[in-house]
């Protein structure tokens, strides 16, 4: 009888931290796009006023921002400063699979970015990167207008589901 009480308790634990687990990695998501957000605002100013290379500016981003998103800066500014890789393109592919923990709509924000810088003259790579800020903006706002739902919602998902699995079971 004790035990069938702990299987319960273990089938709702499990189930409410996957949908913990879901409402946390929604979180890390939103916290991605917000510093991608001011890494493009500071690429922005420093190719205006310094003119400065694309391995600095990724150094420089790495060093405003924390965890995955630092990652992946540090591995850009090396591909770049390596030139392993033909271009900016191939050098974000690679620094993209070395950051394999990176949150997909943050990734997918990074691959754009990276296919537009140093291909065109500056106008051209300010204008790729204020098109990147614009779709982070979009997503970061969405996501934000749906944040306290989408938590609440994963949360109660997995303690309800964990619930009627153990119900099933009993």
């Amino acid at each position: 009888m004790n035990l069938r009480w702990i299987g319960v308790f273990l089938v709702v634990a499990g189930c409410g931290g996957v949908g913990f687990g879901m409402a946390w990695n929604y979180k890390r998501e939103e916290g991605a796009l917000r510093q991608i957000l001011r890494v493009l605002d500071q690429m922005l100013c420093e190719l205006e006023y310094r003119m400065t290379t694309l391995p600095e500016l990724f150094r420089r981003g790495a060093e405003i921002s924390t965890g995955s998103v630092r990652k992946l800066m540090d591995c850009m500014a090396v591909e770049l400063e390596q030139q392993i890789a033909p271009d900016a393109a191939c050098c974000m592919k690679v620094a993209l699979q070395k950051t394999p923990e990176l949150p997909s709509k943050a990734a997918d924000a990074l691959w754009e970015l990276g296919s537009s810088l140093g291909v065109y003259d500056l106008p051209g790579q300010q204008m790729g990167i204020r098109a990147v800020r614009d779709r982070c903006c979009t997503l970061l706002q969405e996501m934000e207008s749906q944040h306290t739902q989408r938590i609440r919602s994963y949360q109660t998902l997995g303690l309800c589901a964990g619930a009627a699995l153990a119900i099933l079971l009993i």
